[in-house]
């Protein structure tokens, strides 16, 4: 039996938006996130950069949801030792890394400066083990 071929189907002439659970009401523009933060648009904007205040640029403009923003504003800021914590825990990874000593020299390499004094690119240049802390 030879094979036919299905009809195209005629395309929408307005696209439906997904299903979801998320009313229109709840999704703030720029102005309308800053309007309910009762700050202004840059504030909101130097939240979202400073202090991941949740939000989405959409085609240019700002979209925020109230719900994300509500949790975001119920949630406590990281504390100093939560901050240094978070940092220490990032440093400790680097610690074995087999390639850490490479990648710094190449960066300095790049910018053009020597790492040490004497104009070395070699990071423990002239250093004996005795001279690392222990």
């Amino acid at each position: 039996m030879p094979r036919t071929k299905k009809k195209p189907q005629p395309a929408s002439a307005t696209p439906q938006p997904a299903a979801t659970s998320v009313a229109l009401s709840d999704v703030l523009t720029l102005a309308e996130a800053a309007a309910y933060l009762r700050s202004s648009e840059q504030d909101v904007m130097t939240l979202v950069h400073t202090q991941s205040l949740p939000g989405r640029c959409i085609a240019g403009e700002w979209r925020f949801l109230k719900t994300a923003i509500q949790q975001w504003l119920s949630t406590a800021e990281p504390t100093a030792e939560t901050r240094k914590a978070a940092q220490m825990a990032i440093v400790g990874r680097w610690k074995d890394d087999p390639y850490l000593e490479d990648m710094v020299e190449e960066i300095y390499r790049r910018r053009g400066r020597p790492i040490t004094e004497d104009g070395s690119y070699r990071l423990f240049h002239g250093l004996k083990p005795e001279d690392f802390p222990k």
